[in-house]
């Protein structure tokens, strides 16, 4: 869909914190003092579109790379045919988080000498691969999927232009199964309508059975789905966690991994106020190391479920943190006498029913806070009742 590429900053769909007439980006690239510059977003957002695009605005020559094939003899030729130049070309380098330190290193003279204007794009953050050089001297900038509304607006002007016609169905899955990738839209668009003008359900089907999706192969898009949802069990939201469980699955996430999250998440924040919820997911831990995808699933999503059905309590996990950072800041408590290996003075709290009062610390801590939810407030009234007795 050639008709379709953006040629200025109004033709950019979806980013306009970017694109828009009183975007900083866009005014600083307007008034000839855009920096070197990194975007990093989703695929089919726009990345390469903006690059090109600052490169007509600002009339400069544009070279675009990938870092995956890109040579250090060819940036030093460009460096080399600019270097008396009047004019001082963009360089745009594509999943610039893949470049090599010393690719980095022949870059920085000429960043900072502000020869050529460096452009990176990358589907995952790159300032975590870029050396503090490099960011020192360099802008962020984000983009984010585009909205079916947007991408509706799109292949309305697509169909336009290639006097194409579609059913509202094809229209809705064209939308709905590109994942906010505008390019995968089109060139699913593009495919299809060189079997038929009239663009059907069935023929898109035939080409793209199932919508696409993030998945979790990338760094950023793993840690978010991940994050999501162990936050969506913590919040108790059963809708959620089953959602992002099936996102990572879909990603190629490992059983074993997600059932390890799990498993760390019973603990720390369900806790005592559901002891089973340790045992169940340890139980799917095993389970699942044992069966694998796709049965896995089935025990993953049980977990899920049951822990986002589960009281909450992290008093396990606030306790452990606040006892270590106590000794961490150097607080070391001598073990009184009766409690040594000597067992001098030691009551044996079996002799007394169960429980006898007794020195067990130097001086008295507050370390655990049980909490009024669950088996734990149980155990709370155990405790306070056998204190008072």
């Amino acid at each position: 869909m050639a008709l379709l590429k953006a040629l200025t900053f109004d033709d950019i769909l979806g980013q306009d914190h970017l694109a828009s007439p009183t975007a900083p980006l866009r005014v600083l690239c307007e008034k000839g003092a855009l920096g070197h510059s990194f975007f990093f977003g989703p695929a089919g957002c726009g990345k390469t579109s903006i690059a090109r695009i600052i490169a007509s605005t600002l009339d400069m020559p544009f070279y675009e790379f990938n870092a995956t094939s890109i040579k250090i003899e060819q940036l030093r030729k460009i460096f080399d045919q600019y270097k008396n130049a009047l004019q001082k070309p963009l360089i745009f380098i594509d999943e610039v988080h893949r470049l090599a330190k010393n690719q980095q290193e022949v870059l920085l003279p000429v960043m900072e000498n502000n020869n050529i204007l460096l452009i990176g794009a990358s589907t995952e953050n790159p300032f975590f691969s870029l050396t503090s050089a490099i960011r020192s001297r360099s802008m962020l900038f984000e983009l984010f999927s585009i909205e079916n509304k947007a991408l509706a607006s799109l292949v309305e002007k697509a169909l336009r232009a290639s006097k194409l016609t579609i059913d509202d169905d094809a229209k809705e899955y064209l939308i709905a199964s590109s994942g906010g990738d505008a390019r995968a839209m089109l060139n699913l668009l593009e495919f299809t309508a060189n079997l038929d003008t009239h663009i059907t359900l069935k023929n898109l089907k035939s080409l793209r059975p199932n919508a696409l999706s993030a998945g979790s192969s990338e760094a950023g898009v793993h840690y978010d789905l991940t994050s999501a949802m162990i936050k969506s069990i913590r919040g108790s939201d059963a809708d959620a966690g089953i959602y992002y469980l099936a996102r990572l699955i879909d990603g190629g996430e490992s059983a074993d991994f997600i059932a390890r999250r799990l498993v760390i998440l019973a603990s720390e924040d369900i806790g005592n106020a559901n002891p089973q919820a340790l045992t169940l997911c340890t139980s799917a831990l095993t389970v699942v190391s044992k069966i694998g995808f796709p049965e896995a699933r089935i025990t993953l999503a049980q977990a899920v479920i049951y822990l986002c059905a589960s009281p909450k309590s992290n008093s396990s996990y606030l306790a452990i943190n606040k006892a270590q950072k106590m000794i961490n800041d150097g607080v070391n408590l001598n073990v009184p006498k009766n409690i040594q290996q000597q067992n001098e003075g030691y009551l044996y709290p079996h002799d007394f029913g169960g429980y006898v009062e007794q020195s067990y610390l130097e001086k008295e801590l507050n370390l655990v806070d049980l909490k009024n939810i669950g088996f734990e407030a149980k155990m709370k009234e155990w405790l306070n009742k056998i204190k008072k007795n």
